[in-house]
């Protein structure tokens, strides 16, 4: 779908309605999830995966991942490395930075001048800030090398809160 196209309205009938609130506080952690939905449901598991797979395709879900709990892993230290890089440039330097294995993810946001001159976000976690700090030197050491003279400034925003993060959830 191409930018400024709408989407027709999607028509959800009580089993996807029931999978959605099976499913929005989290898939269930065993070897097969899928398998405990459809038994919750009393449908088979292929009716769970062709209906997920069907709300992926049509937007109503955007994507099936693991959230982890990077706290409880350890990961205490928590920066958000925002970029100032040319808008010349920004593409080919977020591809590099979102290949990064310490990047959880990477993205383009719009400047907010004059308060907010940063275009790319880029996540660090880490067990120190001392650990997060090298890795944005890391960053910063990529972008002088495959963007030159493309990067203006930066900072690195520190998490002090965790934040709860949720999927969809259905209001009835």
């Amino acid at each position: 779908m191409s930018a400024g196209e709408t989407r027709a309205p999607v028509v959800l009938d009580d089993i996807d309605r029931s999978l959605i609130r099976a499913t929005q506080g989290g898939l269930p952690l065993l070897p097969k999830p899928y398998e405990a939905i459809a038994a919750r449901l009393g449908i088979d598991e292929g009716e769970v995966r062709r209906r997920l797979a069907a709300m992926l395709e049509c937007g109503v879900i955007r994507r099936i991942g693991a959230v982890p709990n990077h706290y409880a892993l350890g990961y205490t230290a928590n920066g958000m490395s925002v970029w100032d890089v040319d808008d010349a440039a920004i593409d080919a330097a977020g591809e590099r930075v979102g290949a990064l294995p310490f990047v959880t993810h990477c993205y383009r946001r719009p400047r907010r001048l004059p308060d907010w001159p940063y275009n790319l976000f880029a996540m660090v976690h880490g067990t120190s800030r001392e650990e997060v700090m090298a890795h944005v030197d890391e960053i910063r050491a990529l972008l002088a090398h495959q963007v030159p003279g493309a990067l203006r400034g930066s900072d690195v925003l520190f998490s002090t809160a965790i934040l709860k993060k949720t999927g969809l959830r259905l209001r009835d």
